[in-house]
């Protein structure tokens, strides 16, 4: 059976981790986060509840995988962003685009 060489990525807020695996084809993204080892890195990852995706587009778990993709698995957001921006217009301050003064 033929292989294809994938890519299982995750980060925390101080470590990242990108794991580069060969997989036979046909294998999902689920079957690849699994062979990768990256579960038992990271005991806290729960793929019932974390979404994961291809290049930032969100797939589901049974997605059958391509040459070079790269697996995804994102972390639950920590502040609603609207709720930020909320707070900081009650605070009124002023949001910068681009950085600039």
């Amino acid at each position: 059976m033929s292989q294809i060489t994938v890519e299982v990525v995750y980060a925390t807020a101080s470590k990242q981790k990108l794991l580069s695996l060969k997989v036979p084809t046909g294998t999902t993204a689920q079957q690849a986060i699994e062979q990768s080892g990256i579960l038992a890195e990271f005991p806290e990852i729960d793929l019932t509840q974390q979404k994961i995706g291809i290049f930032a587009k969100a797939v589901k778990l049974d997605t059958i995988l391509r040459e070079k993709d790269r697996v995804e698995i994102y972390r639950p957001l920590i502040a609603d962003p609207k709720e930020v921006r909320r707070q900081r217009a009650a605070e009124g301050k002023v949001m910068k685009k681009g950085g600039g003064e």
